[in-house]
């Protein structure tokens, strides 16, 4: 398992590959609430999905939170557009669009 800390806020993540390929950072630690599930294959990789009704947790997998969910540096407020100043356009649903985040 390969911890490091979040760039952002020093926090610890545990990095996962998630069945797309991609890398995921997690929480550490594992939470009921969470919805990745996580286990270490048989290469010793850090492995991670989104459990759905057909294919729940395994015994072997524990549930852990993404840790964009709790990074506090990345929560916006979700007035945003209610605080710019007069004259300046909201482009996050412009930018949605274009699959940017």
């Amino acid at each position: 398992m390969r911890r490091t800390l979040c760039a952002d806020c020093r926090r610890p993540v545990l990095w996962t590959r998630t069945d797309a390929g991609k890398q995921l950072a997690v929480d550490p630690e594992p939470d009921p609430a969470g919805n990745a599930a996580v286990h270490r294959d048989g290469l010793g990789v850090t492995r991670s999905r989104r459990p759905t009704e057909e294919l729940p947790k395994a015994p072997w997998e524990k549930l852990h939170v993404p840790h964009v969910a709790t990074c506090p540096t990345r929560k916006r407020p979700k007035a945003a557009s209610a605080e710019l100043p007069a004259g300046v356009a909201d482009l996050t649903a412009f930018r949605r669009t274009r699959g940017r985040p």
